[in-house]
């Protein structure tokens, strides 16, 4: 009796889309302000073939500098990093798991380091996003569907 055996294996990894704006970049480069940091990231995946799936990790970084009651765009990077990865023999729970925690810890360093170089062709200094637990978010993730879940769903109406 042949025994199910897992197999996880990367079979590409590349950019899906990119874009970098910077509306006014002279506005910025003679100040020496430091800039707020925005970073919405989140992950998407479709299954390709059997036991293929793409998994991309989408990010969007947008750095402003506030001039009093209005912020201003220094720039905006929106960054689709992507990869074909190879996933069998894994439960349900293990799959989305592999999917949402071990596939974007492999893609985020690539995201890094091509945002920080993007940055830096943009004329701007060096951002280094730090490090992320993305094992730490789904857990995050799965607590807040579980109380969900848990939640009584009132009818009553006030």
């Amino acid at each position: 009796m042949a025994e199910n055996t897992q197999h996880f294996g990367l079979q590409k990894i590349y950019i899906k889309d990119i874009s970098f704006e910077s509306p006014q970049p002279e506005k910025y480069f003679t100040q020496v302000s430091q800039p707020k940091i925005n970073l919405d990231l989140n992950t998407e995946s479709k299954k390709l073939d059997e036991n293929v799936h793409e998994v991309v990790l989408n990010i969007t970084v947008t750095a402003s500098l506030e001039e009093g009651d209005d912020a201003s765009t220094m720039y905006l990077i929106e960054l689709k990093q992507a990869g074909i990865f190879q996933l069998s023999g894994f439960s349900k729970d293990e799959l989305h798991r592999m999917i949402n925690c071990h596939c974007p810890n492999i893609l985020f360093p690539y995201a890094r380091e091509m945002i920080s170089s993007m940055v830096e062709r943009g004329g701007f200094p060096q951002l280094l996003l730090a490090p992320i637990n993305f094992d730490a978010l789904y857990e995050h993730h799965l607590q807040k569907l579980k109380q969900a879940e848990q939640s009584p769903v009132s009818d009553a109406r006030h």
